[in-house]
């Protein structure tokens, strides 16, 4: 544990970001593999109503800073084309 009290202080600081981080990743993780259990299932109809919910939850993690946005970006982009692959 850091003896200095600023050191103390951003100890619980990085301690709430981390768990607000968390929060926002987990939701979106769940989404995604919501959408992917219904790709693999051939869900078409169910996975194209999906997708907008995912690609928001994707967004509010980037934009909360849980994720880098190129990671954000790279996700969405494979997630579409896997359902327009799924739809052809």
């Amino acid at each position: 544990m850091a003896n200095i009290k600023q050191a103390r202080k951003r100890v619980d600081i990085n301690q709430k970001k981390r768990t607000h981080n968390i929060k926002f990743k987990s939701d979106m993780r769940t989404h995604i593999k919501r959408l992917e259990k219904m790709i693999e299932q051939k869900d078409t109809e169910g996975a194209k109503a999906t997708l907008p919910v995912t690609f928001k939850k994707i967004d509010k993690a980037v934009q909360h800073g849980g994720i880098h946005k190129n990671r954000g970006n790279r996700q969405k982009s494979r997630l579409t084309k896997k359902v327009n692959e799924l739809s052809a």
